[in-house]
């Protein structure tokens, strides 16, 4: 399997057009968040919620002084639809227009909306139980929220690790186990030597939905299962899913789920302490909110985790590609099957449009995985180093 030079010139174009598109919708949210502060909507909008608990007196319940649990709830929730409503024609385009526009995409209307729904559902309802107790530890807790807040979210990291292929993934697409045969054996043998334990080998469907493919080794202690999507395991050979798969094995084996659980729970902490200082000194020193559990400070608060979160990003974006190098190092070290690993990597490169080497500025402030081209010099890099030469590599898949 060769790079196919025609897919490679889309997906160049694909990769452009999205970034613009990202561009444009990061611009439409500093600008909203500006007019919304600059203008005083965050007030406006509060007084707007605080006004229909006239009709609704439960928006007025107070179990502390200036905490008013459900107008939090239900400011987060309006100007979370607000604003998903404001960058719609994009979300659109993106995700419907320019997927079909270059094959990837084979889902109707119906089917995507349907998708788009349970998304922004899931969306609001985490997004909602964050921000109550964010809001709740500003309440209880004025000095150290941030402190608990961090602790909360590394709670949720963990739990959600754990029950997503159960409860969030099942939402989207059906899984059903892989028939017994020599690709299942091998696929549980693979794991049985990395001393991780799998509840099974399971097909995902994607053909409904997408050309494109993955594979994933979902979940964590019970839950943990090997996934292929059903895109990829009727193109691939045994040996390219192997390699594959091994190279899921190698983020388990390493670690690597909780390392990148620790350190975003660390950045999350870092931000959160930054979030409290700022917090303190607009509402304490300059009195521009009427507390720190104001409802209206929660264009602020996004407004401060957004900015963090573009901070952060890179050195987030860094440490996930140095620990992608080090499972395909497990990937390349387990199964010795430098060709097999090479020709998947172009296989996905030409199924999911994958830019083979993006330019290095996007690559480093917005790829969490190194460039197909660098992961294929890396293969080769390997091969010399321990002397295996690509003539062994296809004798031992053969």
């Amino acid at each position: 399997m060769e790079i196919d030079v025609e897919r490679q010139q889309k997906a160049r174009e694909y990769a452009r057009t999205r970034r613009r598109i990202s561009y444009i919708s990061m611009g439409i949210g500093v600008l909203s968040i500006l007019i919304v502060l600059g203008a005083g909507l965050d007030k406006w909008f509060r007084d707007l919620i605080q006004g229909a608990g006239r009709w609704l007196p439960l928006l007025n319940w107070q179990p502390r002084t200036d905490w008013f649990p459900w107008q939090i709830v239900i400011y987060c929730i309006l100007i979370t639809i607000l604003y998903e409503l404001l960058t719609s024609p994009l979300s659109y385009y993106s995700g419907f227009v320019l997927p079909h526009r270059y094959g990837i995409s084979v889902m109707s209307l119906r089917a995507w909306l349907r998708e788009v729904g349970i998304g922004l559902g899931l969306n609001l309802l985490l997004e909602a139980v964050f921000i109550s107790l964010v809001y709740a530890l500003l309440a209880f807790q004025p000095q150290l929220w941030w402190l608990w807040a961090a602790l909360i979210i590394l709670f949720f990291s963990v739990l959600m690790a754990n029950l997503a292929p159960v409860l969030i993934f099942p939402l989207f697409y059906k899984f059903t186990p892989l028939p017994d045969g020599e690709l299942v054996q091998r696929l549980l043998r693979l794991a049985e030597q990395a001393n991780t334990r799998v509840k099974g080998v399971f097909s995902m469907q994607m053909s409904n939905k997408t050309t494109a493919t993955n594979a994933a080794l979902m979940g964590l202690g019970n839950t943990r299962r090997i996934v292929l999507g059903d895109t990829m395991t009727d193109r691939y050979t045994i040996d390219e899913i192997e390699v594959v798969l091994a190279h899921e094995l190698g983020h388990h084996v390493h670690h690597d789920i909780w390392k990148l659980i620790a350190s975003q729970t660390v950045l999350m902490l870092v931000g959160l302490f930054l979030a409290n200082l700022v917090f303190h000194q607009v509402v304490d020193q300059q009195h521009y909110y009427r507390s720190l559990t104001d409802p209206a400070t929660l264009p602020f608060f996004f407004a401060l985790i957004g900015v963090f979160s573009f901070i952060i990003m890179p050195l987030s974006n860094g440490l996930s590609r140095r620990i992608e190098y080090q499972a395909d190092e497990y990937a390349l070290t387990s199964t010795h099957k430098i060709e097999a690993f090479k020709g998947a990597m172009r296989r996905l490169a030409n199924q999911n449009l994958s830019e083979l080497e993006p330019a290095p500025i996007v690559e480093f402030l917005f790829h969490s995985h190194p460039s197909i081209k660098k992961r294929l010099q890396h293969a080769d890099e390997f091969a010399s180093r321990s002397g295996y030469t690509a003539s062994a590599s296809l004798s031992a898949e053969s």
